[in-house]
């Protein structure tokens, strides 16, 4: 099983490929960036172009998107809503299946607590992926906990319903 999460940004968007069957490792990571001195909608079809361009590289199975926190400042969960619509768009054109996550769903699955900090986020990835660096930033980290949250979650739906 191959999961594409991404972190979405209309400025920086965050993505990660894992392989998750026995063992879960990473693929690939990094962050796409578009300039905030560019009109939305020039951002948003170089953002989709560079999501496109993964699904088609490295062939993820399925999408794992975080949804946008609103939290006290509503126009930047906005902003990263359109974001997340380009994965969404991209994975669908491409006919693969999308899963949804909340920050604190992501934080929970991956470091055992719902409000840890992006710090603990990223020593549990650095830890379930084996990797004693990860240089790509915190949006790609954070795109390969929502990876890593999807394998998670998935294979603990897949135990519930083999044991009946």
């Amino acid at each position: 099983m191959r999961v594409l999460g991404i972190d979405p940004g209309t400025v920086l968007l965050g993505y990660g490929v894992v392989d998750g069957a026995a063992t879960t490792k990473l693929v690939e990571c990094g962050v796409l960036k578009a300039s905030a001195r560019v009109p939305i909608e020039r951002r948003l079809c170089s953002l989709f172009d560079g999501i496109c361009a993964i699904i088609e590289s490295l062939r993820p199975d399925e999408v794992a998107v975080e949804e946008p926190f609103a939290g006290v400042n509503v126009r930047s969960a906005f902003m990263v809503g359109r974001a997340q619509a380009l994965a969404i768009l991209a994975a669908a054109r491409c006919g693969l299946p999308v899963a949804y996550y909340s920050p604190a769903e992501v934080k929970h699955n991956v470091s055992g607590y719902g409000r840890g900090d992006k710090s603990q986020v990223r020593a549990m990835v650095m830890l379930q992926l084996g990797l004693k660096e990860l240089d790509q930033g915190m949006d790609a980290t954070d795109a390969l906990a929502v990876a890593l949250c999807h394998l998670q979650t998935r294979h603990a739906a897949q135990r519930l319903t083999s044991e009946h």
